[in-house]
This record gives structure tokens, C-alpha cells and sequence, in this order.
């Protein structure tokens, strides 16, 4: 349903009189959509589906790569479309009617989009993936030039950064933690998803039926759970849903205090008017961040008055700045007439379009019959359950427990199973759905759950076969490689094997970058701590190196074992309990060669050798992620005698014992 794209024209931010008369115009579109809700102006009787895939693009190493803007130009479609970051895309599905082979016809088309994002890559080095999170992803790839040159989003990353006034915090805890700061808006770029639209054939009922869609937002999540990794830790097993509403969240931490939402949010209560009053709580609550250029023929009310239907293009931008997991949608029909939208927005892209297919069936099958069959939403589960649901459903997918209608608390696979697929079906023959079509979504699910292996569990499973082999890199290269490898079939993620540590397209792609193969669980010490710190550090831990970081974690310095050693030895007998008090900053080495996680393999081995040294510091901007030393060029020395590797440098090309300090 491209025509929700009106959203990505913008302006640019809002000041003054801008400011002032983009409101104008944002409160005249809500006037003309009371108007249009009193006339009962909304196509009626007619039921349409539509989907937006995002997927991420990589390079031959896996790793994302600014591919976007190519790839638009090679595609010359305008079903497709940007995203924030140069390594995402969206391809959009045409309408499908809510019936008959409606379902199969969007799959057939997503496959058709996807393949043809897949030939337009293939000439210039770039594939597409359908990932939640990618895991390859990293930090430094959310840097504003990764940031596709658009107004919407550079007026979008610079109001959203005013309106905060400092760094995003981000601190997410699952199996591991992850706590990390970031200086834009980039970090919402790590989110791709699916998002399914649903034409409401009983506009008058919007109420009724986006209750219903808030209710299912829990279970519907846990069924199909696809983006369980970020930065290398295992957090949620959707952790989308706590990444994307921390990326936006533009409040300041003082007026987290206020009752006051979220700019990502399941919502604040039931909701008891109609369309207008979600988008008027939109426009009471979000500030305006971004303006469009407006014609005179884009006021809602003159456009009445005229006997055309409004564009509500001032409406429609602002709503696509208001990131609610159910979002409302108003858009035109290819026939002319207005019509209300439910997007929902919880399901993340991948692991297959038919994977995607099947989700979005068990939706759509569930708001056909729990729209036709239960009366009052508000009166049978509270608000506050159904939004706990939505957390408890990312956090653990398939072992979550829910509270369902009247109270019940329930496991979801219990749920999903015993009662939620068989009213999904109900629905689908309510819809008038083929029968076989309806058979092989809900079939994929059923099978999904019996054997609780969802795109998360697939990727975490994967990851502890691999365990104690490779390096993080290594394992999340392999992972990835794995992923753009059995996505090139059509069978659901239930039927793909686990990942390998040696799967990848290409040999010389496992190890182009240092981040590939750099250790990051590292130990440090402070200028000041004693060097008998040092020495049993590196007698715990068998480490040849330790960093030196300062008191705001700044790399400062970096301490080795020969360095120790040389220290310690040339000191008389008995004064080597006073030599190992000394400071660390006496025998650190201050001028370091250092690296980012992108570096080159071939340019770090270079540096290694010319400068006669054995370790380097992995650094963005003043901190210290990770270390990579010569053991690891060793072990990939190791990979080249195997033949995995055949474009890198050899063994030889390492510093000699005698040459590293």
C-alpha cells in the first residue's frame, strides 16, 4: 500500500512561521477526519491486505555495505524505497483482497521483489537479507555517513537530537547485557521488519477492531520471534521491540517522571472514540519534527467542501513520525475512495517470506474472528496485561507466559496451539481465504511451535554449536553467511540446518575485516595501578597484552609482557617487590598503532610488520572495544594452510618473536 509513502516528503525541521503553518495545516486535516467519520465518508464492505518488507544489504564478507542508492538505481522500480541507513531497503507489495488467494498472491509478489533485489545486487558486490537485526551489525556502522543524504532523515536525526538534548542510552538485558550510548538516531537502522496493513471493511468499528489488534500484539510476536542478537549479545528474543522504542525515545530523563509516552508505544489505554482520537493523542502528545511543502489543494476541509477526497498529507507525515506498534492509517484506494488502515508493525523481517506469510496469516486470520466474536476488549483483559504481554513476548518468544481473556494466564505455546490456531483458521474461512493456502500458513506455524524453532532459537542454537571454534567474528560472519544461504530456498526456517563455522560464499570474504576475527572480552588497567597488577593479569588470564585506560575509559596506553619483564628484570635481587609497585604508567607504551573494527585483515597484518609490534588496540573514537594480537594472525595464518583463506598474506608475513616489544 505505497501510497502511506506520502510520509517521506519532507521540508525539513520546523521553526517559526513554518512551524506555525505546517500546525495550521495538521489541525485543518484532523478537522476534515471528524467530518469524514460524522459522514461515514470511509469505504465500507471491502477488506484489503498489504505488507513492506525491509531487508538489510551486505557486502561478500556479510557485513552491512552502502548499497542502497545502487541498488534503487539498478531496480528503476518504485515499489521499492530507502530506509534510514544505506544498508537497508523497503520493498513495498501491492493491495491484495483479504480473500480467496490473496495470501499466496502477496507471498508470490514478495518473493518476486526480494529476487529482483537479489539479481540487482549480484553486479555490483551486494546481497540482500531478511534479518530482524543482522547480526553482523555493528557499532561502527551507525555513523551519520551511513545515513542515506535524504532530507526526512537528516531533519529527523537533527529534530530528534535537539529534542533530547544529549546521547541516546540504550541498556537492553537478556542472556547477556548490553549497555552502549550513541549520538543519533543511526542505532534504529539495526531494526528491519515486516509490517502488515489490514483495510478495515467496518471503518465505522475501527475502535473495536484496533482493540482487538493491541490485544494480539503479544502473541502474535511470541509466534514468530526473528532478531535475538545486537553487537555480539544475546538479549531478547525479539530484541527489535526494546531497540527501536529506546532509538526514539526522545524524552529527556527528567521527564521519564511525567506520565508521558514514548514516541515508539503500545499506547497508554483502550480506545474508547474512534480513528480521530488516536491521531489527535498523536498530535497532543508528539511534537511536530519535521514539515512538508503543502499546496493549496492539500487542505483537508476546502478538499471537502470541493467533493474531493483530502490527502491529509500534513496528517500522514506527522503519523509516520509516531511510531506505534498498531499504527492507524488513513490512504486512498486505487478506486478513488478513503479508507482506514491497522499496520502492524511488531514483526520483524525474515527468516523467510513464507515464514513472514505465515505470521502475518495468523494476524489477520485472528482479527477476522476475534473482530466478529468478542464484543468488548476493555471488559474481558485489562490494558495493562495486554501491554505486559506485547515485553513478555520479546523477551522470550515461545516460553513466555501470557495473560489472555478473562484473566487466564496461560504459556503462549499453550496458547497458540490449543487456541489460537484454531481460531486463526476460523477467521481465514470467515475471510473466505483458500483453504489450501489457509492450511499451508497455519501448517508452518503449527510446526514452528511444536518444535519451538523460531528464526531466534535457529540463530541461538546455531551460535552454542559453534561454541569455543572461531572467533565472536567469526561465528557471526559464518551465521550471517548462513542465513543468505538458505533464504535462497523457499523452505521455513523449521526446515533449515544449523549454521557452521565454515559456511561463507566466499573463502577470502571470512576474514577481510579485523572485526571478524578481534577479541573484545579484554582486561584493562589505570595508569596508576600497580604493575604487580599487570603481572598477575597477564598469569590469570595467559595474556601478552593489557590496555591502559584512563579514568573516563580512554585508551591511554598498552602494557606487555616483554615490557614487564624487561621492568622487573632490571631491578637488583631483592628490590623486585618495590619494582612491581611502581605505576603501570612507568613501563606502558603511549604512541600506539591502532585499529577500528573495519580495518582491513591484510592493512593490520601490514601494520604489525612494519612497525615490529604484537598486539593492536581496536579503538572507535577514544575508547578501546577489543584487542587483536598475533595469536590470531596465527590461527588465520593456520586457515590459509587449509586453503579456507587464499588472498591474504601468509604467516610470514607476521612480526618475529624477535621484532614485537
Amino acid at each position: 500500500m505505497d501510497e502511506n509513502r506520502t510520509h517521506k516528503a519532507v521540508d525539513g525541521e520546523l521553526e517559526g512561521e513554518g512551524r506555525r503553518a505546517y500546525m495550521h495545516a495538521l489541525l485543518r486535516d484532523l478537522h476534515a477526519l471528524d467530518a469524514m467519520v460524522e459522514q461515514d465518508a470511509f469505504e465500507r464492505g471491502v477488506s484489503r491486505i498489504g505488507a513492506e518488507q525491509e531487508m538489510f544489504l551486505v557486502d561478500d564478507a556479510f557485513h552491512p555495505t552502502k548499497g542502497a542508492l545502487k541498488v534503487l538505481e539498478q531496480l528503476d522500480d518504485p515499489r521499492f524505497t530507502t530506509e534510514l541507513g544505506l544498508f537497508n531497503l523497503e520493498a513495498n507489495a501491492g493491495a491484495q483482497p483479504f480473500s480467496g488467494t490473496g495470501l499466496s498472491d502477496m507471498e508470490k509478489e514478495m518473493h518476486l521483489l526480494f529476487e529482483k533485489v537479489r539479481t540487482a545486487g549480484s553486479s555490483i558486490g551486494v546481497k540482500p537479507i531478511m534479518a530482524g537485526i543482522l547480526p553482523t551489525i555493528g557499532k561502527t556502522d551507525l555513523g551519520l555517513d551511513n545515513m542515506v543524504p535524504k532530507p526526512r532523515y537528516q531533519a529527523l536525526n537533527r529534530a530528534m537530537n535537539a529534542a533530547r538534548g544529549e546521547a541516546f542510552d540504550f541498556s537492553i538485558r537478556g542472556i547477556d547485557e548490553l549497555v552502549v550510548r550513541h549520538d543519533s538516531v543511526m542505532v534504529e537502522a539495526c531494526n528491519a521488519s515486516f509490517q502488515v496493513h489490514l483495510q478495515l471493511a467496518e471503518p465505522e468499528r475501527f475502535a473495536h477492531h484496533y482493540n482487538i489488534a493491541q490485544l494480539l500484539l503479544g502473541p502474535v510476536l511470541a509466534a514468530g520471534p526473528n532478531s535475538p542478537l545486537l553487537f555480539n549479545r544475546r538479549l531478547w528474543a525479539e530484541t527489535r521491540i526494546a531497540l527501536f522504542e529506546q532509538s526514539c525515545d526522545v524524552r529527556t530523563p527528567g521527564l521519564h517522571l511525567r506520565d508521558s509516552m514514548g514516541r515508539v508505544s503500545f499506547g497508554r489505554q483502550w480506545l474508547k472514540g474512534g480513528v480521530a482520537d488516536l491521531y489527535k493523542e498523536n498530535v497532543s502528545r508528539f511534537r511536530a519534527l519535521v514539515g512538508t511543502p503543502l499546496d493549496a489543494g492539500d487542505d483537508g476541509p476546502d478538499a471537502l467542501a470541493a467533493g474531493r477526497v483530502p490527502t491529509m498529507k500534513a496528517l500522514r507525515l506527522h503519523n509516520g513520525t509516531v511510531y506505534r506498534w498498531n499504527r492507524p492509517c488513513y490512504g486512498v484506494s486505487e478506486n478513488g475512495k478513503p479508507h482506514l488502515r491497522i499496520e502492524l508493525r511488531v514483526l520483524p523481517s525474515g527468516p523467510t517470506v513464507a515464514d513472514e506469510i505465515a505470521n502475518a496469516a495468523l494476524w489477520l486470520g485472528l482479527m477476522s474472528e476475534l473482530g466478529a466474536t468478542v464484543d468488548d476488549v476493555a471488559s474481558r483483559v485489562g490494558f495493562e496485561d495486554a501491554r505486559a504481554n506485547l515485553y513478555a513476548a520479546a523477551r522470550d518468544g515461545l516460553r513466555a507466559r501470557l495473560t489472555w481473556l478473562d484473566g487466564e494466564e496461560v504459556a503462549v505455546d499453550t496458547l497458540l496451539l490449543d487456541r489460537l490456531l484454531p481460531l486463526a483458521k476460523a477467521g481465514l474461512n470467515r475471510a473466505k481465504i483458500a483453504g489450501a493456502d489457509s492450511d499451508r500458513y497455519l501448517g508452518i506455524l503449527e510446526k514452528r511451535w511444536r518444535t519451538q524453532r523460531t528464526g531466534s532459537s535457529w540463530m541461538l542454537q546455531s551460535l552454542a554449536g559453534m561454541k569455543g571454534r572461531g572467533t565472536p567474528g567469526a561465528r557471526l560472519t559464518a551465521l550471517t553467511a548462513a542465513i543468505h544461504a538458505r533464504q535462497q530456498s523457499t523452505q521455513p526456517v523449521t526446515e533449515w540446518e544449523l549454521a557452521q563455522l565454515d559456511e561463507h560464499e566466499s573463502a577470502s570474504a571470512h576474514f577481510q575485516k579485523v572485526s571478524q576475527f578481534m577479541l573484545t572480552d579484554i582486561y584493562t588497567v589505570r595508569p596508576d595501578d600497580p604493575i604487580e597488577l599487570v603481572w598477575d593479569l597477564m598469569t590469570w588470564e595467559r595474556a601478552r597484552y593489557v590496555p591502559v585506560e584512563d579514568e573516563r575509559g580512554r585508551l591511554v596506553g598498552l602494557v606487555s609482557y616483554r615490557g614487564v619483564m624487561r621492568h622487573l628484570g632490571s631491578v637488583a635481587r631483592g628490590s623486585v617487590d618495590s619494582a612491581s609497585m611502581a605505576p603501570v604508567s612507568q613501563i606502558m607504551r603511549r604512541e600506539l598503532i591502532t585499529v577500528t573494527p573495519d580495518t582491513p585483515t591484510r592493512e593490520a597484518i601490514g601494520l604489525m610488520k612494519t612497525h615490529k609490534i604484537g598486539a593492536l588496540p581496536v579503538v572507535q573514537g577514544e575508547h578501546i572495544v577489543a584487542i587483536v594480537t598475533e595469536a590470531e594472525f596465527v590461527g588465520l595464518a593456520a586457515k590459509l594452510l587449509e586453503g579456507f583463506v587464499t588472498e591474504l598474506p601468509s604467516s610470514s608475513s607476521l612480526p618475529s618473536p624477535a621484532e614485537r616489544g
